[in-house]
């Protein structure tokens, strides 16, 4: 059937944080990592960081977006990115949002694959709600799906998040192609923002 667009259901979960109170310590990681603040990344790097971490979730969105369109994004004043680095190497990012008054949204969590399972995602999630909960925000909050790892709904209840909504949302397999393809609907040239 030429022309017909498919759809795969997407199971999203929100959760949030009403207090700092709520939150859970990490352990400490057994290798010695530094999480440091990325000041205006270029674009390829983080586009980097984004295809890397995002590529066997299936993250799309930010592929989609022009060069300039994720500029005014992550150079946005109330947008931060951290990098965790082990032993020099990036190993995953975490970007706060803090564009909506008295909110911090961790809009992208993750590792880089080599990465995964070796207790380094709590301690970035620490370290992120621990700035997060600096500016003194009314809550924080963060989505997950049922295309992201399978401990991440877990990792984040373990932090002290609470669920407040759940929606299966309908997302065309050709996102999904985009994101598994590592290609990009871009309708701006490169290099300008970046």
């Amino acid at each position: 059937m030429t022309g017909m667009k498919r759809t795969v259901l997407v199971t999203v979960t929100y959760l949030e944080m009403t207090s700092p109170d709520q939150r859970s310590a990490a352990p400490v990681p057994a290798e010695p990592v530094t999480i440091q603040r990325a000041e205006r990344p270029t674009i390829s790097f983080y586009r980097y960081l984004y295809d890397t971490v995002g590529a066997d979730w299936d993250w799309y969105e930010r592929r989609r977006l022009s060069d300039e369109a994720l500029a005014a994004i992550i150079h946005d004043e109330a947008v931060e990115v951290f990098v965790l680095h082990v032993r020099g190497v990036p190993a995953g990012y975490v970007e706060l949002d803090r564009r909506v008054e008295q909110e911090v949204e961790i809009a992208y969590f993750g590792l880089v694959p080599k990465y995964i399972g070796r207790g380094l995602g709590p301690a970035l999630l620490d370290r992120a709600l621990e700035r997060a909960w600096s500016y003194g925000p009314r809550r924080v909050w963060l989505h997950t799906c049922s295309l992201d790892h399978p401990k991440a709904l877990a990792v984040y209840q373990r932090a002290g998040f609470e669920v407040y909504d759940r929606q299966v949302v309908s997302v065309k397999t050709e996102l999904i192609d985009l994101a598994r393809q590592g290609g990009r609907e871009r309708s701006m040239s490169r290099g300008s923002a970046g």
